[in-house]
């Protein structure tokens, strides 16, 4: 494994680069005869969860995704970073570092709405800079224990959580619940069936367990999803809010 790295950050991101690219991931542990997960398994050899230890990076841009379509959330993200980030240093002019919880104190919840971020997520974005050491000092603890603590923040729920904890701490058996998409998606991979609940895909993932994340991950590689028709996911409007 050769590592480049460029900034005040280098020498840091240099130690982790190992567990960044997921060295510490036992993607070998996993075996199925499942009919619809085997075949990912040899088609995806060597998927490995990525660990950051760094949960702001995670959590803040995983807010703004809440109860919004993936490309809204995108813009929105990348509004911010460009306004109140900076320029990554390196030979890739088009990368942008995180703004610092420093800069981000300083906004009032209106200020996002320019980024199309309501007052509610807006709320929990300035709760979780203000708490910003306390909530990075959640790498060093634990999943677990960095899940009950999540958990119990305003604004902050399993959903989340779930998506947090996968790339923080590398679990591959972290969940989204109360996904929009990802329950319909695993009920029609594994029985056909174009909708289901969070109950019916926890369900269904059980037998995978400590790997549920690993599958949910195999299957969206796969392409593995339910047919979209009905009422879509609605692009908010939040200048009242």
């Amino acid at each position: 494994m050769d590592c480049e790295a460029w900034g005040p950050g280098a020498e840091h991101a240099l130690e982790r680069a190992f567990e960044h690219l997921g060295g510490r991931d036992d993607p070998e542990s996993f075996q199925t005869d499942d009919p619809v997960v085997a075949p990912l398994l040899r088609r995806f050899e060597g998927l490995r969860f990525g660990r950051t230890g760094r949960v702001l990076e995670r959590l803040l841009p995983t807010i703004v995704s809440q109860k919004v379509t993936g490309k809204g959330a995108g813009r929105s993200w990348q509004q911010i970073l460009r306004r109140h980030g900076e320029p990554a240093p390196g030979p890739a002019p088009e990368l942008w570092v995180d703004p610092s919880p420093e800069r981000l104190r300083g906004l009032a919840y209106y200020d996002l709405h320019a980024y199309g971020i309501e007052r509610k997520r807006a709320q929990v974005i300035l709760d979780v800079v203000r708490r910003a050491k306390r909530i990075e000092g959640l790498a060093q603890q634990g999943a677990e224990l960095a899940e009950s603590r999540l958990l119990a923040m305003r604004g902050i729920g399993p959903w989340t959580t779930g998506t947090v904890l996968s790339g923080v701490f590398g679990d591959p058996d972290a969940i989204p619940v109360g996904d929009y998409h990802i329950p319909n998606n695993v009920s029609f991979a594994f029985t056909g069936e174009p909708r289901g609940d969070d109950a019916r895909m926890l369900e269904l993932l059980e037998p995978f367990r400590p790997h549920r994340g690993r599958v949910l991950t195999l299957l969206m590689y796969g392409g593995h999803s339910a047919p979209k028709y009905g009422p879509k996911m609605p692009v908010r409007n939040i200048r009242r809010h």
